[in-house]
Parts: C-alpha cells; structure tokens; sequence
C-alpha cells in the first residue's frame, strides 16, 4: 500500500509576541495569552515566503531519501490559496526549483484542513500506479492575515507560519496509509472571510452565530470512529491521535470524549501555536526523533479548517531497519 517515505518541516525566522499584539489591539497581554498558550511564536519574517519554506523541507526529504526525482509524478501544494504573488503556482514553482521535470503540478485548497485531501490524492496517484511518488508541499502565510490592531480577530491571534514537505510512495513508507476521509459543514461557509484593500488581505468572523465548537467537536469525533470503523479498529487501538493545534482546551475536550488519554495526543501549543496544514507533521516528527513511536502503532491525524472541513488520515507506523555500517 501507499506510504509516506518521508517528511520534513521548516520554521519561520520571525517572532510574534504577545506584548506586541496587545499594544496594536488594545487587548490586555493576558487575555491574549490565553488564546496563543506561548508568550511568542514563529512567523514569516519580512521577505520569505511559504513556499520557499516548503521547497527547503522538500530539499531535505529528497536529498535524505536519494529518490529518483523522474519517478515524482505529481507535485501537490497545499493550503488556503492566499499564497504571494495571486494568480500563481507554488507548486510549479516548488518542481522547477528542484528539478522534477516529469510532475503534474496542482494546488489543493482547503485551509488548515488541506493536508488530508491533499495525502489522500497523492495516495490514490500512487496506489493507481498513475505515479511512483508524490510530493506534497504544505505552507501558508497565516500570521500575514490577521489584523492585529482587531480585537473582533483576536481567536485568531494565534496563527503562526510554517512548512512541510511529504514524500508519498507506492511502497517504501515508513508511514503506510492505510485510510483516509474528510467532510465539510456547509452550513459555515460564511462564518470566515477575507477584506482586501490595497492588496492586503484580512480574515474577518461575520456573524455571531454560535455553535463551532460543537459542530468542531462532533464532526471530528464521527470522523475518527467511521475511519477506525472502516479499519476495524476501535478507539483503544488509538496509540496517537494528532490534530491542528487551534485551541488547548478544545483540543482536551476532544480526548477526553473519544476517552483517550492525553498522553496519546502531542500538545505544542506553547511551542508554536497554530502552524496550520503543517501542525500534525511537526508532532509526528517530534515523535519520531524522540523515540516515542513503535512499531505498528495507529496513528490518526486529524485536521480542520475553515469551510469548515474536517479530516481524518490514518497510518500505521513501519520503521525501516537501519542500513549496515561498513566495517
């Protein structure tokens, strides 16, 4: 079955504090502390871009894996489609940069969210053997779309800047796929949208409505037990369970109605905050370098974003032996 072969992310050189944000708000630091969890978070510095981010990933992936660039069939790029310049692909970009001469090239939209239907098209490209692999590129430029001087934006103030890159492949993952799904609540489509003037973008909240956290919780949660049912599987089969790095304490609320622990999940938020398409790579890869996966274990990755959609990726985790030191 199809797999991740590898990954990589890159971080941001720039710094949001929240001492800053509260004087352009006029919020007290603390308040916003409470959303943000860290006291300051990496975001794009002036002049890099996402993408660029993500082709340095992508460098390390490749130059670690020693693939064959030829047999890359596709190059996904992936995220909310507010990438610099308009009009644009990053993904092209990405492939020319590093010389895959032989990719199909896309963007896949769908926020914070993207990484799931973004993993599932690139399984599918491999397991049809239309590829041998698929590179997957993730990278936003979240923290350039909040208006900090705000105080309506400040469930926002938490969006942070960072980069992947995914190494699908027909055989070889130290990750197999082994199932995949997403869905979307129509019903929120206008609850979040951009202002532009004089081409800057801002994401705005319109309305009052209520109810996110729950349709949040509830849609996720259904997603997770029809992907474990898909598996058959059961929650307690779980050994990580990984989403968006949005909100702490919904993210607890989460575990703790799925009863799974929380010492199953990885909670970077005082590290990072949101980084986006990218949060549930940077916890896989922490625990994977720390020693903290074995061989077999489940592991879901589940992601959301505005739209709203939600996703489910499951994988089982296949460690390749190490190659034999030369005598």
């Amino acid at each position: 079955m199809s797999g991740i072969v590898d990954f990589a992310y890159v971080l941001p050189s720039g710094r949001a504090r929240v001492e800053d944000l509260s004087r352009s708000s006029g919020l007290p630091a603390d308040q916003i502390q409470r959303i943000t969890v860290t006291p300051e978070w990496p975001v794009l510095a002036p002049g890099e871009q996402p993408w660029d981010l993500a082709i340095q990933a992508a460098r390390t992936v490749l130059d670690r894996t020693g693939v064959d660039r030829a047999t890359i069939g596709k190059v996904v790029y992936a995220g909310s489609g507010e990438w610099e310049p308009a009009f644009w692909s990053p993904a092209a970009k990405a492939a020319d940069v590093l010389g895959l001469r032989e990719a199909h090239c896309m963007e896949v939209v769908n926020f914070c969210n993207s990484a799931s239907p973004a993993l599932q098209l690139a399984c599918d490209e491999t397991a049809s053997a239309r590829s041998e692999h698929v590179l997957v590129l993730l990278g936003d430029r979240l923290s350039q779309l909040v208006d900090y001087e705000d105080p309506e934006s400040k469930a926002l103030f938490n969006f942070a800047d960072a980069a992947a890159a995914v190494l699908v492949g027909r055989q070889g993952g130290e990750f197999e796929i082994l199932h995949s799904q997403q869905r979307t609540d129509a019903s929120w489509a206008d609850y979040y949208s951009a202002d532009r003037e004089d081409f800057v973008t801002r994401v705005r909240r319109r309305g009052r409505r209520s109810g996110l956290r729950e349709a949040y919780l509830k849609n996720l949660a259904e997603l997770v037990d029809l992907t474990l049912d898909s598996l058959g599987r059961s929650r307690e089969d779980v050994a990580r369970l990984l989403v968006n790095q949005t909100d702490r304490t919904m993210h607890e609320e989460l575990l703790a109605n799925l009863g799974i622990a929380r010492e199953r999940s990885v909670f970077n938020y005082h590290r990072y905050a949101h980084q986006g398409p990218a949060d549930t790579f940077i916890a896989l890869a922490d625990l994977k370098a720390e020693g903290r996966l074995n061989a077999g274990d489940l592991i879901l990755l589940c992601t959301s974003g505005v739209g709203f959609n939600w996703g489910v990726t499951a994988v089982a985790y296949e460690p390749k032996p190490a190659a034999p030191r030369a005598a």
